[in-house]
């Protein structure tokens, strides 16, 4: 049985459904509203959710997370879960996002009802969503850190 490998990338604004990005998108740029909705799998190719928004930093204007719907039946006990954005992949190959996460690690993960949002403004909730992956916060340096 042969091995494939799933090579993964950046995000491009181009999917195999969509050779001809708008003129909105670019090689190194893509619109919010393309990422919102795209699924997210595992290295399993496993399906995980999808994008439901992306939380740009006010500081930086770079996006920090992307907050991706998981469990339920559907959309009931569906939960939220903040990734840290240097986390996806994008793999053109399956029209959507992966990440290096199983199932059982993002059942363990910081995660909120839809109703409930987050106090995003809180440094300590973002330090236990980076935290939790392994990831330093901040991910980037602010205005003052630059």
């Amino acid at each position: 049985m042969a091995t494939t490998r799933t090579t993964t990338t950046r995000t491009t604004g181009q999917t195999p459904s969509n050779p001809q990005a708008s003129c909105a998108d670019s090689l190194a740029l893509i619109g919010s509203d393309r990422v919102e909705g795209t699924n997210v799998y595992n290295r399993a190719h496993e399906h995980l959710g999808r994008i439901e928004k992306l939380m740009i930093d006010k500081q930086s204007g770079r996006v920090a997370c992307a907050v991706m719907s998981f469990g339920g039946v559907l959309g009931f006990g569906e939960h939220q879960y903040p990734l840290p954005w240097d986390m996806l992949d994008y793999a053109p190959e399956m029209d959507g996002y992966v990440v290096d996460l199983d199932k059982s690690k993002l059942e363990g993960a910081p995660a909120y009802q839809r109703n409930a949002e987050p106090e995003w403004n809180d440094p300590a909730y973002a330090r236990r969503i980076f935290g939790y992956y392994g990831i330093p916060y901040p991910p980037f340096p602010t205005h003052r850190e630059r």
